[in-house]
């Protein structure tokens, strides 16, 4: 339904008034015609919090849209920000493991909002955590506060993390 309706909200060119849409739609539209009004980092920024689960997570349509997220956002290597992993909202349960490990603490706060995780991301926010090496901290310093902003992460916690955070 939504591919439909962005076929018809286009239909005379992408509107101006593009931004009031609902952010889903845009998981339908082409972020070279979302750039002939706005800049990509936009497009990516609505796209980030729009609901990713539209699309399958494995598809070839989601997998683009990281690509071309990441090159909008010039991300070179694996490693990024924690103002581009904001402006990536979602997309970012869409890195790989490599990303979430060279990018240490920076995505962990956009990570706990993901749904699932595969082994490989799963083992890298492990690692990440247990070197303590995070804005947050080694877990044996964490407070309430900490647990509630990493809390879609504590599936992936193991025993020895768990132990260490305080009663």
């Amino acid at each position: 339904q939504l591919n439909c309706l962005v076929k018809m909200v286009t239909l005379h060119g992408v509107p101006k008034d593009l931004d009031s849409y609902p952010k889903d739609l845009l998981l339908f539209l082409s972020p070279s015609d979302y750039a002939a009004t706005r800049s990509c980092r936009q497009y990516f920024a609505n796209i980030g919090e729009a609901n990713l689960d539209l699309l399958q997570k494995e598809s070839s349509q989601r997998k683009q849209l990281l690509l071309e997220a990441l090159a909008c956002l010039g991300i070179p290597g694996t490693q990024v920000t924690e103002e581009n992993a904001e402006v990536l909202g979602r997309l970012v349960c869409d890195l790989g493991g490599e990303y979430i490990t060279s990018s240490g603490g920076n995505l962990l706060k956009q990570l706990s909002k993901c749904d699932s995780f595969v082994p490989d991301q799963e083992e890298a926010i492990r690692s990440i955590i247990s070197s303590g090496n995070t804005t947050f901290g080694p877990p044996a310093a964490w407070s309430a506060f900490t647990l509630n902003e990493l809390s879609g992460l504590i599936p992936v916690f193991d025993h020895s993390i768990l132990q260490q955070i305080p009663k």
